[in-house]
């Protein structure tokens, strides 16, 4: 009697299927540790690094990662390809509402709450959402393709995550207001003549690694502690973190209602249309 191949269970099947969605989610975000600085790279380059519900988890997870391992001392965050980070996935951000939202802010929000020192490596486009994670790092050094562009009022949303605060504390009212009010975005140069970036290196990962062999070189909990300090000290008597987290919540609303507008919706798919 001739043997039948063995046939897989319905189980087995999906339990297979579901390690290969894992395994090319898991890709999303990349972590890499060198000389105690953790690496930690936002991967979809083909859709220019746009942030979903699962990347922000991930970039979450990942800032997690490196607080929690005594051999890292410094983060430094960057993208695949092309871009930094395109902002937050239009379709997805289309049908976001609070919670929704709070989704796609959690990677960036999680960066801007890190314990360690951390640096934006950006080397290409910052928009929206994307610049939101720039902002978050303590310091942002700009490749010679970098570019920073809210995009919230051309796209016909209020600003989100925090925006409205981490642009005034970098580049002061006036700048902020040019950039949320009147849509001015800035290159790498400009980036770096309104303080909005700390310089411009011909390889911003290079540079950035450079950077945190600073805080590589020095005792963790004397890094810790200082950055600690630092944020207690900006404004006496409060952490900037909460202040972050009092600004992500006023934004919340308005963003929220401006996305569930027609004039959103109308904008959104325009865009999609030029894709």
């Amino acid at each position: 009697m001739a043997c039948l191949p063995n046939r897989r269970s319905l189980r087995e099947v999906e339990e297979d299927e579901l390690l290969l969605i894992s395994l090319i989610m898991a890709d999303l975000v990349l972590y890499d540790v060198t000389d105690r600085v953790a690496v930690i790279t936002v991967n979809d380059p083909e859709r220019r690094n746009a942030v979903t519900d699962t990347m922000s988890e991930q970039l979450s997870d990942a800032v997690r990662r490196a607080e929690s391992d005594t051999a890292v001392h410094a983060v430094v965050v960057t993208g695949s390809g092309k871009a930094f980070c395109a902002g937050a996935d239009l379709s997805a951000l289309g049908a976001a509402a609070r919670e929704g939202l709070e989704r796609i802010y959690a990677g960036f929000m999680a960066v801007g709450r890190c314990t360690l020192p951390t640096i934006a490596a950006v080397n290409g486009a910052a928009v929206g959402a994307g610049m939101n994670l720039a902002l978050a790092a303590d310091v942002r050094i700009a490749g010679p393709h970098a570019w920073f562009d809210p995009r919230f009022q051309k796209l016909g949303i209020h600003p989100g995550g925090g925006a409205t605060w981490m642009l005034q504390r970098a580049v002061g009212p006036q700048v902020a207001r040019a950039a949320l009010l009147f849509g001015m975005r800035f290159d790498a140069e400009a980036a770096v003549r309104y303080g909005l970036a700390l310089q411009l290196a011909e390889d911003p990962v290079a540079a950035a690694l450079a950077l945190a062999a600073g805080p590589a070189a020095a005792p963790r909990e004397v890094v810790l502690a200082t950055k600690a300090s630092m944020r207690a000290t900006a404004i006496p008597g409060f952490v900037d973190s909460e202040h972050h987290e009092t600004a992500k919540n006023i934004e919340l609303g308005p963003q929220a209602m401006s996305i569930e507008s027609p004039e959103f919706r109308a904008r959104l798919a325009a865009a999609q249309e030029r894709r």
